[in-house]
């Protein structure tokens, strides 16, 4: 069951503070199929540490999980994000990326 407070996290995390541009392009790869981190940063020509940030930020919303252990780590969409995906949809939909002119 959706969460109704799903669509102002994702709102915060998105619109409202610096690099949800970047964390939107995060969730869009990791919709299609999980990624490590090092193929994250190839994938959208970004620093290692700043999609480790984003990352982590993500995962402490719950937003994408983990499985596996150091370097063979690989990042999945959460069940909540995927049970929350209308609202994600919706909030994306309202955000502008620089590259979608």
């Amino acid at each position: 069951m959706p969460d109704p407070y799903a669509k102002r996290l994702l709102w915060y995390l998105f619109a409202g503070s610096r690099g949800g541009e970047n964390r939107i392009r995060i969730i869009d790869l990791l919709k299609a199929r999980p990624y490590n981190t090092n193929q994250l940063a190839q994938e959208l020509d970004l620093d290692y540490k700043a999609v480790q940030h984003h990352i982590n930020v993500l995962e402490k919303n719950n937003i994408i999980s983990k499985t596996g252990e150091k370097y063979g780590v690989l990042y999945f969409i959460s069940n909540y994000l995927e049970t929350n995906m209308e609202a994600f949809n919706e909030v994306r939909s309202k955000i502008k990326l620089r590259d979608e002119d």
